[in-house]
């Protein structure tokens, strides 16, 4: 069914300036893991290069969480930025787009305790302290299996990582990044730290909201040291816990503490993730709840996440209740994302058992709609 409302009346496809760049409309693609890095030094490729090039329509791409350093692996055939290879196979994927007028950020990752000693010859996983997050994790000689208890990084080596992450940063600039974006969410290592259940330290990064959130802070200022405040931004998710079914209040005190603190820093955006079941659709009432409870408390760009269509997306916008709208599944079939919502085009659905298979099946295949027959905007997209 076609969105009744004119290209030039979405909110989603008019302009936005993010400051240090110009987004040509308030799409964003999502951060999503695809497992195409099927090489030995986990390097993108000539293959990343057309996917990302593909969706360069985006405002704003925010490519899959990439590995800061070997230690911050946790998943199968997903590139990292921590090498000379890996700069080089990124540099091809920001050449593709920028030759395509797109903009793109690199989110910089590290797993925590949900990796495995699979990924890690045999060592324990690192965390903010030895307690097993209780998931699973998939590992190229085990399959699906369960976490394990990690090891609780010193005082010393969380300076170590800290410095991992600037390192990373340079090499997204290396690679002609636009700016970085910090992976806070889903129960990798920023996010542990912030959990009073998986973080029980008693030194200066646990015991309060906000020992918990210096880990993160640290991170910034070296982060922004390398790119200006003004090309960074976060991801963190404020509802999605680990251990227990239900997030605590003493959580959501934490991510507020987080969010305000943030004013201090004049980021390029803060990308909330507003539920803890990523790609399920959000109830307005859920995401007005979770929005309602951040936007007061950020005062610069907020990007909302998590299950919106375009029409959620619009109305998000128009209330004032966000500055941008990130988009997961809809651009893994839909290559034109934006142009299907301007032009009142029905997406594509995705293939999900393509989405970790590797290769071009399910990645780069999917066409964009093309000529439209009986388009009342006419034109080829």
């Amino acid at each position: 069914m076609s969105f009744p409302l004119q290209a030039d009346e979405q909110a989603l496809l008019r302009p936005y300036d993010l400051g240090a760049v110009q987004l040509r409309n308030r799409v964003v693609m999502a951060p999503m893991t695809r497992a195409r890095a099927t090489n030995p030094e986990m390097a993108p490729t000539g293959l990343h290069a057309d996917y990302y090039r593909q969706r360069a329509g985006a405002g704003l791409i925010v490519t899959e969480g990439t590995w800061i350093s070997p230690d911050a692996i946790g998943a199968l055939n997903v590139p990292g930025i921590f090498s000379d290879e890996q700069v080089q196979g990124w540099t091809g994927v920001t050449k593709a787009v920028h030759a395509d007028g797109g903009v793109i950020y690199s989110q910089l990752a590290h797993t925590g305790s949900s990796s495995h000693p699979d990924y890690r010859g045999g060592d324990l996983p690192v965390a903010p302290s030895a307690v097993n997050p209780g998931g699973k994790v998939f590992t190229p000689g085990s399959g699906f299996t369960d976490t394990v208890t990690p090891r609780a990084l010193s005082a010393e080596e969380i300076a170590g990582v800290v410095e991992q992450y600037r390192s990373a940063a340079l090499n997204a600039r290396r690679a002609g990044f636009d700016g970085v974006e910090v992976h806070a969410q889903r129960g990798y290592l920023i996010a542990q730290f912030l959990n009073p259940d998986l973080n029980l330290r008693t030194d200066g990064y646990g015991g309060s909201p906000e020992k918990r959130a210096r880990f993160l802070f640290e991170i910034l200022d070296a982060v922004t040291e390398v790119w200006g405040p003004h090309r960074v931004g976060i991801k963190f998710a404020p509802h999605q816990a680990m251990i227990a079914d239900a997030v605590s209040p003493e959580i959501l005190t934490g991510h507020e503490y987080v969010a305000e603190r943030l004013n201090d820093y004049p980021l390029a955006y803060v990308h909330l993730m507003m539920t803890r079941r990523p790609n399920v659709a959000v109830p307005a009432e859920e995401r007005a709840e979770s929005l309602g409870r951040f936007r007061p408390l950020y005062r610069g760009t907020l990007i909302a996440n998590a299950g919106l269509d375009q029409e959620a997306g619009n109305a998000v916008l128009s209330e004032g209740l966000a500055d941008l709208v990130s988009f997961g599944l809809p651009f893994i079939a839909n290559p034109d994302l934006p142009a299907r919502f301007a032009h009142g085009i029905p997406l594509s659905p995705p293939d999900r058992d393509t989405f970790y298979e590797g290769g071009e099946r399910g990645y780069t295949d999917y066409p964009a709609a093309g000529l439209v027959s009986g388009n009342t905007q006419g034109g080829v997209l």
